[in-house]
């Protein structure tokens, strides 16, 4: 039987500009199944422009009819373009994992770092390059302590989002978001990880 996967976020998870098969969730799904083991996407609950408060308000009680067995989160962006403090993206981030792990075992749980925008062509329209890059660097760390605290895996695919400073093939047609390309790198890192952990739990 297929595992059941919830993929919650903002625009990096809906996939926004992207084919839905660009997405990454809908490609991570295909590597899984491409190393022998069945999952099955029941819902993408991403949404752009969400912050870490509208995942929590929005996107969390909906697991309770989708039943999910395995979930990816990806949060926090939209924290920073709106200035979020730091702190209290940590305590939303808190309640995303343990909400999450009350419902999950920690190997069914997997964590993603926010990519830095900054460097596409579209970057600067959303603050200060720099002082947003420190910030989503910040915002990872926040996220990376947090789940390894709590045995859930994070997966950092910051140094591959920087690729697209050099590489616009990298960069969504809007200038902004991933494109599948990019995705498709995020996805040959963070399926290991995800197979790993499916299978310790199966």
């Amino acid at each position: 039987m297929a595992i059941r996967y919830v993929a919650v976020g903002d625009s990096y998870t809906i996939g926004t500009s992207v084919d839905p098969s660009e997405r990454f969730p809908n490609q991570l799904v295909e590597a899984i199944a491409a190393a022998g083991l069945e999952v099955d996407l029941v819902a993408n609950l991403g949404v752009n422009g969400y912050t870490s408060a509208d995942l929590i308000r929005d996107e969390l009680p909906a697991l309770e009819g989708l039943r999910p067995e395995f979930v990816t989160v990806l949060i926090g962006v939209n924290d920073v373009v709106q200035g979020v403090p730091a702190e209290a993206y940590g305590r939303n981030v808190a309640t995303i994992l343990d909400t999450l792990l009350a419902r999950l075992p920690q190997e069914r749980i997997l964590a993603v770092a926010i990519p830095d925008y900054t460097v596409t062509p579209a970057g600067a329209d959303y603050g200060d390059p720099d002082d947003q890059h420190d910030a989503i660097v910040t915002y990872n760390a926040i996220m990376a302590r947090l789940a390894v605290a709590r045995g859930v895996p994070f997966v950092d695919i910051f140094d591959l989002s920087m690729e697209a400073a050099d590489d616009r093939s990298l960069v969504a047609d809007d200038g902004l978001h991933p494109s599948g390309e990019q995705y498709h790198r995020w996805v040959e890192r963070i399926a290991p990880v995800a197979l790993e952990r499916m299978n310790r739990s199966a």
